[in-house]
Parts: C-alpha cells; structure tokens; sequence
C-alpha cells in the first residue's frame, strides 16, 4: 500500500511538473509573438542595442545655430544667397579639398529672391549638393487579399524645393518615422508616389558617397513593410559641429571638410527640429544628427531587422520549460547562478544578432525565467514546510507535543543518522498481571484496558518532555536527551516513573468498578552512555538505542514489582538531592556478572 501511495504521489508530481513547465513555456512564446510589454521592451532594446559605437570623423555638421541665428535673425528672414555664400567657402580651394558630399536638411519651398539662381548656380557647379524634400502622408483603409481592411499610410503628396535647386541637386525625404512612444528607432528607406521611387535623404547622400568614392553601395535589410532599425553610433551632440556662422565669417579653416560628408541643419532648440532617440535618455536629438546616424549605419553596414518573433517564441519556449526543470530540481542558490548564466548569455546572443542584422524582443525570456524562478522557490518552501509539518507530526507521536514545539520555532530539524553516541536516560514499563487478565477477559475488553494503561504510560513520558520509542505488547520504552537535547532529563525520567505508577493507582480503582479486574505497573529506569541512531536493514528501520544502559533499564523493570519504580546507582547519584527512596541493595541482573545496587524510588521533589 506505501509503494502504491508513492506511485501515486509520484506520478502526481510529474503531471504537477509538466503542467508548470507547459505554462511556462506558453506564457514566453505567448509573449514573445505578441510583445505585449512593448514599451518595457523598447527601454531594456534602447539600452543594449543601442550603445555609442564611436562616430565616424568624417561626417560633420555645420549648425544652424542660436549664435547664427542672433547674427543673421531668423532663418525664415533669409535670403537664399546666405547658402551660396556658405557653399562659395566650402569650394573655395582647389578640388581635392572640397567635401565629398554636402547635404542640406533645410526645406527650401518656393522663390524668394536673387538669391535663389546664386544658391542653384552654386550647387550645379559643385555637382555633390543634396537637398531634401517632405512628403505629407495620408491614412485611409486598404483591403488586403483575403478582403480585410486596414488603416494605411500612404504618400499623399511631396513638399518640392524650388525648381531650379531640385534641377541643379538629389533629392531625398527627410521625412523621419516615430514609434508610438515618439521615439525614432526605424527607418522607411524608400517611399512611393506616384510611378516615383523616392528615397531618404540620407539614403541619396549614402549613394553619392559611395559614387564620389568609387565603391558600390551596400545592400540595407528591410521588413516587409520597408523598414530598417538604426543602430545609433552617436548620442546627442557626439557629431563634430561647427557654428556655421563661423564657416560664413571665415573663423573656421574650410580645408577641414575635405574628403567630409558634410550636413547642414537646424541645431538651436527653437527650431522645432529635435527628436527623442533611443540612446539620448532626457536629451533629444536634432534632426542633422538623426540623418548623421543613419548615414554612418549605411557606410558601416549596421542597420537591422526585427528577427521572426515565431521562431524566437519556440526557442524561448523550449529554454523556459528547460530551465523550470533545472530550477524545480536545483537548490535556490544554484538556481540562481543558472538563471544569471543564462539571461547574460540571452542578453550577448541578441546583441550579436542585433549586430548582425536581426533584432529580436529581449525581455520576455529573462522575465519568465525569474518568474520560474520564483514559483520554484516559492513551491520549494511551501513543499519544505509541508514536509517539515509532516515530520513534526510524526515527531508528536513520539515526542513531547513542548519538544516538538520548541522545534518548530528553532526549524532545527536536524537528526543525526547511523549513530551517535548520547548520555541518555532509559525508562523501561510494564503492565503487571496483565497476561492473567487477557485470558480471562473479552479480546476487545482487553484492547481497551491496554489502551487506557499505554495512553496514561505515554501522557506521562510527554508530560516529561520524554521520546517514546517503542511499544512492545504491554510494555513501553521511552527515552530522554533524544534524539534532541533535554535540560535535566535524568529527573525528568524519574518523574515520568512516577507519574506512570501513581496514575496506575487511580487507573486500578476505575478499571476494577468496570471490569472487576486489575493490574499495575512495574518500572525500570537508568542512565548512561548509549548508541542512538538508525537500527536496522535498508528497507526496515527503526530509531531506537542500545546498548549496556537500556539493557540495564530493561532489567531493572524486570525486578520491579507493581507499583514499584526502581532506578539504577548511576541514576539516584545524579538526582539523589531530589527523591526519596528505599535501598533494595544489590541486585544480580540478567545478563550482567557483576549485580547492580538498586533503589527503590518512593517520592519525588519537584
């Protein structure tokens, strides 16, 4: 039947095992595919894919800033042959120190005066000049394949530079796309209007790099909806960037741009121009040096893709349901070193996938695994604590309930297996008479007497702080100073004696009114050294002791007639300030060759 219950609780176990590691492993796919915690994952994605890599020296910019701004009054007051003239110093050596590229991220609509031709004459004849232009998007429902609707965005209409700058220079959108949370992490390389392909502003200025350079232009990975993750280079203000009143007045040597990807754009707080970027934290960053991020990503190669979040849900799923194993059978402090190990490996696999091009989620599989953690080290203690009731519940059939108590506030459940040598104290007890009387009487009279006399034997040995070990028929072994220390326990021992043999006394008056029949106890009890621990085979064992002292204890009650308690020299040196007893003398015992004197005990002062 035990075999039979561990199966069961057993296979229990298992079913229990597998459930938890299902919702585990469902919950991080479950997750994963949808990234329900978007904006969580947005700020743990902006920390570690987006650490400053070191910009590129070559790319510049020349800032349209406050101390500009204050020198030559509002942009919007200006004539157009303030850029002829900034373009005039940017050419002004011979052509091997001129810019590789000049981009300008000013929106140029519509004529305004003379200088207008001056800037478009200047800018033909430099040949390497990009501008850009604005696109003004739309939304509107689009039914897809299966003939369901959604909300789309589309190119409605293209905000142009003036005529003869867009014939005189490329143009590319400087249009830059927004998460919901307002942060700009992606970018729509290529858009459609029309029969036109339109480019990014960056993109154009990319190209005409790599044309000035003589190189052919890399291949950018896109989603299927066109878009590209920007790994950023730089925080805000990490480009090099110069006044670009200082260019005009001629405070700044111009050699210093050649071979440069020079941008051009506002860089003042009130122009209306700055935006939030993943590595920015507080401070935001202008557009120039947006576009300066994504053309460094396009020389370098480094923009990336959302990875398959399918394909990432069944690989986290599969590691979940591993690791809750691993916690379940681990100790906490071993959990713990595996749940570190492998979020920090998680944590370099996706950045050098990020690096390579794929970026995936990064939270929901660390999140699982501590909440696996957790539940197991929750389940853990709720299984110890339930073990540990089980274990003081068996103790109290043994011990007494105030030992057990004590034990449950220390939690020191601790019992040392295979044997120990303890001083201990042995009480030996036996119902006297009572063969007689169960031939004389009914079996279940005789079970009931029995049980009257071993309850009183056994609320004695626990009124005492004593352990019960054993029944034996009608007799009882009871031990003190085990297997937990006892204060006192050799008094203690003589006191449970006596509080069996006097509540025998008041059992005898009840028994004999119901029965007509009697018996009475003779007690045996003795101190000394002994061999505590496990006794037996490896599967039947019992906790007991032995040795001389409970040999001795068990024919020292063999002697003792009913009523009688009679207790070792060894043991009446130890409480003799604290009984009274009756010499008996020496006695021989069985199985001794030297007799023992023995005592009689008759009154105890507690």
């Amino acid at each position: 039947m035990k075999s039979e219950n561990n199966y069961s609780d057993n296979h229990k176990t298992r079913i229990r095992l597998i459930i938890e590691c299902l919702i585990f492993g469902i919950l991080v796919f479950f997750l994963t595919v949808t990234n329900l915690l978007s904006s969580l994952d947005y700020i743990a994605r902006d920390k570690l894919y987006q650490i400053p890599r070191g910009i590129d020296s070559d790319i510049k910019i020349i800032g349209i800033d406050e101390k500009t701004l204050e020198e030559l009054g509002p942009m919007q007051t200006w004539s157009r042959s303030v850029y002829a003239e900034l373009l005039e110093k940017l050419y002004e050596n011979e052509e091997n120190l001129w810019p590789t590229v000049v981009g300008f991220d000013i929106q140029f609509s519509g004529e305004i005066d003379q200088g207008d031709d001056e800037f478009s004459a200047i800018a033909r004849k430099a040949g390497n000049v990009i501008i850009v232009n604005h696109l003004v998007y739309g939304k509107h429902f689009d039914k897809d394949q299966t003939g369901k609707y959604s909300l789309v965005e589309t190119v409605e209409s293209v905000e142009e530079p003036y005529d003869s700058l867009k014939d005189a220079c490329l143009v590319g959108y400087s249009n830059i796309a927004q998460d919901s949370d307002g942060t700009v992490r992606r970018v729509i390389l290529e858009e459609s209007y029309g029969n036109n392909e339109l480019k990014m502003f960056s993109n154009v200025v990319y190209e005409k790099y790599c044309q000035q350079m003589g190189i052919s232009p890399s291949p950018i990975p896109k989603d299927k909806y066109g878009r590209s993750l920007i790994n950023y280079s730089g925080r805000p203000g990490d480009y090099e960037y110069v006044s670009m009143i200082d260019v005009l007045n001629g405070d700044i040597d111009v050699r210093a741009f050649a071979g440069s990807l020079v941008l051009i754009g506002a860089y003042a707080p009130g122009m209306q121009d700055s935006f939030k970027v993943p590595n920015g934290g507080s401070q935001q960053m202008y557009g120039v040096e947006v576009h300066a991020n994504i053309l460094q990503s396009y020389m370098q190669g480094r923009f990336s893709i959302n990875g398959n979040p399918f394909l990432l849900g069944i690989i986290s799923a599969l590691v979940a349901i591993l690791l809750h194993l691993v916690f379940r059978k681990l100790k906490p402090w071993q959990s713990v070193i595996i749940l570190v190990a492998a979020v920090t490996a998680y944590v370099f696999i996706m950045i050098a996938l990020n690096n390579k091009g794929y970026s995936f989620h990064m939270i929901y599989l660390p999140l699982v695994l501590f909440l696996s953690y957790i539940y197991s080290l929750a389940m853990g203690y709720i299984l110890e604590q339930s073990r540990k009731k089980k274990v003081l519940n068996a103790f109290k059939k043994y011990v007494a309930p105030q030992i057990v108590e004590e034990i449950a506030k220390k939690g020191d459940f601790q019992v040392k297996v295979g044997g120990e040598n303890r001083d201990i104290a042995v009480l030996f007890v036996d119902i006297r008479g009572f063969t007689t009387m169960s031939e004389a009487l009914e079996p279940e009279k005789v079970v009931e007497i029995l049980n009257e006399y071993l309850a009183l034997t056994t609320k004695a040995i626990f009124d005492n702080s004593g352990t019960l070990d054993k029944f034996v028929g009608d007799a009882a072994m009871a031990v003190f100073n085990s297997p937990f220390d006892l204060e006192d326990y050799e008094f203690k021992a003589v006191c449970a004696a006596m509080d069996i043999v006097r509540g025998g006394q008041e059992l005898e008056k009840v028994l004999l009114e119901k029965y007509g029949r009697t018996v009475g106890f003779g007690v045996g009890v003795n101190v000394g050294p002994a061999v505590v621990g496990n006794i037996g085979c490896d599967f039947r064992m019992d906790f007991t002791a032995i040795g001389d002292t409970v040999n001795t204890a068990a024919r020292l009650e063999a002697n003792a007639k009913k009523g009688q308690v009679l207790i070792s020299d060894v043991l009446y040196e130890r409480v003799k300030d604290r009984v009274k007893v009756n010499d008996i003398g020496e006695i021989p015992l069985k199985g001794k060759s030297k007799g023992v004197f023995v005592y009689e005990v008759t009154e105890v002062d507690r």
